[in-house]
């Protein structure tokens, strides 16, 4: 479904909103999302959708974003059919009830969870990595059984248009729908009740949705952002030096007309990105870069260094390609300046030394930690990927995926035999001494009250 407001005539307001969710819960209440059939050939027309139009979705990529092919495939293609895979093996296993110990105060019995689907759900994606962050949640929604409303961010809008003629072609319309538009679109959307939502952007708007959420006691998971920092050893060759020589083998003397640099995704991104540039307190910080092209929406990797800790770019979320270092007397100081800031969404550090790795890993709060490397704890299956304080709430990828679109419900199994007249009225100096023993694991005690022996 594609209902961007004023194409075609069409106005996705409040009525229409509430007409979808009203669809899509008269598609779950008949059961059919929750089969391991429709689960599966839901995930594997993902795969054909990605594989038969793979160019398609690198072009809508480099048109919102001139993002490189080679990024394109590795950092959002690969990765959505990756998830695919991982779901369609494991989804069995996934799928099945987990047993669970029981104790004595229930004998005899047996304990399972169960995993059951939300719903319906609104997913509610992002435009830095338009296709991979709509369709790696959708994944997780569509294992676990639920139904889907998918909002891609207008910010890309020939992503947000691929996905929507193609999810329109190749999957279940009558489970999953998407939704094209701004704001509007959106605020109509969060005015109805979902059973779960996930929201990926920034915080001022994931405040917007944990709002319209509480109203109906809506669960959300918020992937959010702000500053991921990265702390550098004195002794790896990580130094000014390095990365400009590092940057000039990737994008050349003049970066502005490399093939590999991406463009900001529009003019007010450009606008704010420029304006922290600008900003008087860093503006003689510029050590590497700086290069700008307003009629290409393009800014060079660009190197501040000694930057104060109160000018915009170091009080903002940056999104664009500007480095900003301060230094520190101590590599250990890096720890407080991170944790006098909100927990960031992830946090780096280089280093060789395995003390300074434990401290790191024991006094650094973010939403994921990696060492020695960046951003590849994406590329883990086993690990949750989220955020923590005002970098998010919830987690998914892989079976957190599954997990954070279903309902773990419990169920414990009695039978008739061996149900204790010590539970009900008339209560007895007895049956009390007996249930003490019980609850308590003390098997004399247990002895001594059946036998009517006072002292338990």
């Amino acid at each position: 479904m594609t209902a961007p407001n004023g194409k075609n005539g069409e106005v996705f307001d409040g009525e229409a909103a509430r007409l979808v969710v009203n669809d899509l819960r008269a598609t779950v209440s008949t059961g059919k999302t929750k089969s391991y059939e429709w689960r599966v050939s839901q995930l594997k027309s993902l795969i054909k959708f990605s594989e038969e139009h793979e160019m398609e979705i690198v072009d809508a990529l480099r048109s919102d974003l001139s993002k490189p092919e080679f990024e394109s495939f590795v950092q959002e293609i690969s990765m959505v059919k990756s998830s695919c895979k991982l779901a369609l093996k494991e989804l069995k296993n996934w799928m099945k009830p987990e047993k669970a110990k029981t104790s004595i105060t229930t004998f005899p019995s047996s304990a399972e969870i169960v995993s059951e689907p939300f719903g319906v759900i609104l997913i509610i994606g992002a435009w830095n990595y338009p296709f991979m962050l709509c369709l790696d949640p959708l994944i997780g929604a569509i294992a676990a059984g639920n139904a889907v409303v998918l909002k891609p961010s207008e910010v890309s809008p020939k992503t947000s248009s691929l996905l929507a003629k193609y999810l329109r072609e190749y999957m279940d319309n009558s489970a999953i729908k998407v939704v094209e538009g701004a704001v509007p679109e959106t605020s109509a959307l969060l005015e109805q009740k979902w059973d779960k939502i996930l929201y990926t952007g920034n915080g001022k708007v994931g405040r917007i949705v944990l709002a319209a959420a509480a109203k109906h006691l809506t669960p959300v998971i918020l992937e959010l952002g702000g500053k991921s920092p990265v702390v550098v050893d004195s002794n790896i060759n990580l130094k000014v030096d390095s990365l400009k020589t590092e940057l000039t083998k990737f994008y050349g003397e003049d970066p502005l007309y490399s093939e590999d640099l991406s463009r900001i995704v529009n003019s007010n991104h450009y606008a704010r990105l420029t304006n922290m540039l600008d900003d008087e307190k860093v503006s003689g910080k510029i050590v590497h870069g700086g290069q700008r092209d307003k009629a290409e929406v393009k800014i060079a990797p660009t190197i501040l260094l000694d930057v104060p800790e109160d000018s915009l770019i170091m009080n903002e979320e940056i999104f664009g390609p500007l480095l900003p270092i301060i230094t520190v007397d101590k590599v250990e100081d890096s720890f407080y300046v991170i944790n006098t800031r909100p927990k960031p969404l992830a946090a780096y550090l280089f280093t060789n030394n395995k003390k300074l790795k434990e401290d790191f890993v024991r006094n650094v709060s973010a939403g994921g930690l990696l060492i020695n490397d960046t951003t590849m704890h994406l590329a883990v299956p086993g690990l949750p990927f989220g955020g923590v304080g005002e970098s998010g709430m919830g987690s998914y990828h892989g079976k957190f995926s599954f997990d954070a679109f279903s309902h773990k419900k419990a169920v414990l199994h009695r039978s008739f035999a061996g149900d204790a007249s010590a539970r009900y009225p008339p209560y007895t100096p007895g049956k009390l001494n007996l249930l003490k023993a019980l609850l308590n694991g003390n098997i004399l005690g247990i002895i001594r009250a059946l036998f009517g022996l006072s002292k338990v």
